[in-house]
């Protein structure tokens, strides 16, 4: 897949993504601040849900040691299952939220932001591994650190813990040198933080029945495109932007063997949605998925 290329800024975070089929898709970079919230709302969460985790357990555990005469066994049990949940407290959240359909935890989708593939393409499963494996480096461990350092009855900070000051500033102030307010994670992934829409799609699309029947596409026609490319005319829908529109429109006439005309764009568009995603989920119905155009 080809590289996105950026066209001139219209405001400071506003961006134009053309994809690699040569789309122009207008979007917005999630602030600075959104981010950091949407982060402290996450952290949040997940230490919520641990604190409920090990109030249950403690429940849990009381009941089971005065039923039983063999406590080092089941300690050993609630051991394991502890370990387990801190796991996926730690990773799973991330990664089950962000490679869902949304892309974004609860706390991003709480301050209307998500996580966007850089090139324009599909958010990856090793897009997501890779900026939340990273996060670990520039925030986890060194603040794990610091805490031990800061809780271990030591006198001071030392060199050690100068260090890992430094090293989170230089990581907490990343954001701030680049225009696109990248974390490092982002960087290594491809991926960038985008400002997400919350109008339902009925509602962006103002669908009326008379749209449908305007324009009729046969199983070819639909066939040529898959789930990515329906989430690309989603996404053009709902930013309503006209040149955008104009420009997939005519994507999608040279590709099916259509003439271009000048018609309403919105409308064609609005038809073809329509229809490729019914085409789509009948498909899906009989086992048979197209993830993309080139599967």
């Amino acid at each position: 897949m080809s590289a996105a290329i950026y066209s001139p800024k219209v405001t400071k975070r506003d961006r134009k993504l053309i994809t690699p089929e040569g789309l122009s898709l207008p979007l917005t970079v999630a602030s600075r601040g959104a981010r950091a919230g949407a982060l402290l709302l996450d952290l949040t969460f997940i230490c919520l849900g641990v604190v409920v985790f090990f109030f249950v357990m403690g429940l849990t555990g009381i009941g089971l040691f005065s039923a039983n005469d063999v406590p080092n066994a089941l300690g050993e049990l609630l051991v394991v299952i502890i370990i387990i949940f801190m796991f996926f407290a730690r990773y799973g959240y991330f990664l089950s939220f962000e490679l869902g359909a949304k892309g974004a935890t609860p706390g991003k989708r709480l301050l209307g932001i998500r996580v966007a593939a850089r090139d324009g393409g599909k958010l990856t499963a090793d897009m997501v591994i890779a900026r939340n494996l990273v996060r670990d480096i520039e925030l986890i461990l060194p603040g794990a650190f610091l805490l031990q350092i800061a809780f271990g009855g030591g006198t001071g900070l030392g060199v050690y813990g100068w260090a890992l000051v430094v090293w989170l500033l230089i990581f907490a102030f990343f954001p701030f040198i680049n225009k696109d307010a990248l974390r490092a994670g982002d960087l290594v992934a491809g991926t960038w933080v985008v400002e997400a829409r919350q109008a339902k799609l009925p509602d962006a699309m103002s669908l009326a029945p008379s749209h449908a029947a305007t324009y009729r596409f046969g199983v070819e026609e639909l066939s040529i495109y898959g789930e990515q490319e329906l989430q690309v005319l989603e996404n053009v829908l709902r930013t309503d932007n006209p040149k955008a529109m104009a420009e997939v429109a005519e994507a999608i006439c040279r590709k099916i063997g259509w003439q271009v005309g000048s018609g309403d764009d919105r409308e064609f568009l609005e038809s073809f949605y329509q229809a490729l995603r019914g085409h789509l989920e009948g498909g899906m119905r009989f086992g048979r998925r197209k993830a993309n155009k080139f599967s």
